[in-house]
């Protein structure tokens, strides 16, 4: 029973592996910045997947007038430019997303007011606006970068299954605190670089190799053999570092679709980072634990179990590869 409910454990890892789509829920983005004692620059964007683009729009106090607009499509969203005058200030006064209880996905909302420090909270459909403060707390918006990126790894699941296989193909914690600190270390010179415009990679092509990195990885955890090591085993930091370059190019677009603002972008990219890395960290930790609990109540289910998780991996992340390559 115990050798059962551990092998079922072991590949429910792979139910990470279920939505169709690995990385393209992201959240809106609203900013608000201050021009004038009156007037403030409205930038909207909605992902068309999720809701917002048709089921809400920016909320601002009663006394605010919003322009109609110009309104474009970019990058699988609706991004509108538009202008707001308000006759007062919008200390203390709720502004966000009208209609957004009907949405299936959150937003960033930041606030830049003229010579105050800026503002930022996430929004979500159940709570679908932020109160601007008279006196914000100079670090919201290292606090909402973080949980970005700590949501970003744990549901982007692209990201999510290569580093459980990377885990499985290991195995064992110091190889994989290595190959981790490759990975990660590759991923942030990318995210890095590309944020800041200093170089960058279409997303289409990089997404799809993404993919291949993961279907990569499970062909090596199936042909493992005792005692002829692989070059993935041999070398696995230098194959993590490698592909961690790669990763790091799709956390770029991940963090490019959901916004930067203007001018808190090293703030922003950092905490963005540490997130990352830190939801990283719980998948390691807990593909090792599920690792030991086998090794302790159940060795022969190992390689069953692990053989079981790889193959629907590696089956997801080829069904990725196609649909992103046509």
């Amino acid at each position: 029973m115990i050798r059962r409910a551990i092998l079922l454990l072991l590949v429910a890892l792979a139910g990470f592996a279920m939505p169709a789509h690995a990385d393209e829920l992201r959240p809106g983005y609203l900013e608000l910045t201050q021009r004038d004692a009156t007037h403030w620059k409205v930038l909207w964007k909605a992902p068309i997947l999720g809701g917002l683009a048709t089921r809400s729009h920016p909320l601002l106090p009663g006394f605010c007038t919003l322009s109609q607009g110009k309104s474009d499509l970019s990058g699988g969203s609706v991004v509108v430019a538009a202008e707001a005058t308000c006759t007062r200030p919008l200390d203390g006064l709720k502004v966000g997303l009208d209609g957004m209880e009907a949405a299936f996905t959150d937003a960033l909302v930041r606030v830049a007011p003229l010579g105050r420090p800026v503002q930022a909270a996430r929004i979500t459909p159940e709570q679908p606006s932020m109160i601007v403060a008279a006196v914000p707390d100079r670090w919201e918006v290292a606090r909402t970068y973080l949980v970005l990126g700590i949501e970003h790894i744990l549901t982007g699941y692209d990201h999510l299954l290569f580093v459980i296989a990377l885990v499985l193909l290991l195995g064992r914690p110091w190889e994989v605190v290595r190959a981790a600190t490759a990975f990660t270390v590759a991923h942030s010179i990318t995210l890095a670089g590309t944020t800041l415009g200093l170089f960058g990679l279409a997303q289409a092509p990089v997404e799809a190799l993404i993919a291949l990195s993961i279907v990569f990885l499970a062909v090596e955890i199936v042909k493992q053999e005792e005692g002829a090591p692989r070059l993935s085993e041999r070398i696995p930091w230098v194959v993590a570092f490698l592909f961690g370059l790669l990763h790091g190019f799709g956390f770029a677009g991940a963090l490019r679709e959901i916004g930067l603002p203007e001018t808190d972008v090293p703030m922003a990219l950092l905490t963005f980072n540490v997130g990352v890395e830190l939801g990283q960290l719980v998948i390691i930790g807990g593909v090792l634990a599920l690792i030991a609990l086998v090794r302790r109540f159940a060795p022969p289910a190992q390689r069953p179990a692990t053989i079981a998780a790889t193959y629907a991996i590696g089956i997801t992340a080829s069904f990725w590869f196609l649909q992103r390559l046509l």
